[in-house]
């Protein structure tokens, strides 16, 4: 005995209502409030991601998931960020 799922607008259950929709945009918004104040405050995921593309594109490696593996695991990665962040506020 198979049993149909109704969503709010019907027989098909991916539809959102206006309503669930009204919440969804403000979801998304708060989201986005939120991660921008995150990233305001963690200079260093910017000098991360900076870092990152920028090597990426000056040596365009053949399998980028090695390349990121070893990037991410670096040593000498925090010292560098560290670095950079102590010349990113002299210079401010």
């Amino acid at each position: 005995m198979a049993s149909t799922l109704r969503g709010p607008l019907g027989s098909n259950p991916g539809v959102l209502s206006p309503e669930q929709l009204e919440q969804l945009r403000l979801y998304k918004i708060q989201t986005r409030i939120a991660n921008e104040k995150y990233l305001r405050t963690h200079k260093e995921v910017e000098l991360l991601l900076r870092g990152f593309f920028r090597e990426m594109f000056l040596r365009r490696p053949e399998n980028i998931r090695e390349f990121a593996a070893d990037y991410f695991t670096d040593p000498r990665l925090p010292n560098k960020i560290h670095m950079q962040l102590i010349k990113e506020k002299k210079a401010t």
